[in-house]
């Protein structure tokens, strides 16, 4: 029988070591089959595997399934975590938020280490009939020295004419530092005073740090409920909005 030469033994040894790497569309579809398994019968899960900053675990749940995106850090996760992933998913179970919670934690060096990409936002500040950039302007005077680093913009326009069961106002993106106000307060009938105070909660997002108890983040802190108190027209507008929160749903 012929020698090989020590070359052709290390090429062979080589061609069998290697790995190829799983593709994000594999690893999406492993992930979604281990989750499966723990899901209802007749259930369907739509999965996303994200590198977002912020939000580690969003869930849409609908009649028929479950629509979920998920921080990457969860790839591999042992056994416990893929069933508290899934009593969550399911059940939205306090437990099962605890032990993610905790998980998110340990690996928060993951998320550390990931670049951050600039995006390109393209930022519309005057409405029809309220000016969010003087608003803001006034407001960061008033009440943030002037110091407040963050953007704002009017959300993007929604369908109208087709009643809303809820309404987010505004929300503040914690990664781009971007306040985003729901275009449906571009009305006429909408005060100026109650615009602000929706622009005002959402810079005090921007101020305030999110805490941590068993497991859960909390966004609103006694710190920052009386904080938004001292907001000179909080009880006019807790009130007009009170008095119209029905017509602006149907707006």
């Amino acid at each position: 029988m012929g020698s090989r030469s020590q070359r052709a033994l290390r090429r062979a040894a080589a061609a069998r070591q290697v790995r190829l790497t799983p593709t994000l569309e594999e690893t999406t579809d492993r992930m979604a089959a281990g989750l499966a398994l723990y899901l209802p019968p007749g259930k369907t899960l739509e999965l996303r595997l994200t590198n977002n900053h912020y939000s580690m675990i969003s869930v849409r749940r609908k009649s028929d399934g479950y629509r979920l995106r998920l921080h990457q850090m969860f790839v591999g996760a042992e056994p416990r975590v893929v069933r508290a992933l899934a009593r969550y998913v399911v059940h939205n179970d306090r437990r099962a938020s605890t032990l993610l919670g905790e998980f998110i934690e340990e690996h928060q060096h993951i998320i550390r280490q990931q670049t951050r990409r600039p995006r390109n936002l393209t930022l519309r500040t005057a409405g029809r009939y309220h000016d969010l950039e003087a608003i803001f302007g006034r407001l960061s005077v008033a009440h943030f020295g002037g110091a407040l680093e963050a953007r704002i913009t009017w959300g993007p326009d929604a369908a109208r004419g087709k009643r809303r069961r809820s309404i987010k106002m505004g929300s503040f993106a914690v990664e781009d530092r971007i306040i985003r106000i729901h275009p449906v307060l571009d009305q006429e009938c909408v005060p100026d005073y109650f615009v602000a105070w929706i622009v005002f909660h959402e810079m005090l997002h921007g101020k305030h740090e999110v805490l941590r108890e068993n497991g859960r983040r909390r966004f609103h802190t006694p710190a920052f409920l009386a904080e938004e108190r001292q907001f000179p027209d909080y009880q006019r507008a807790c009130a007009w909005e009170k008095q119209n929160l029905d017509r602006l749903l149907r707006s």
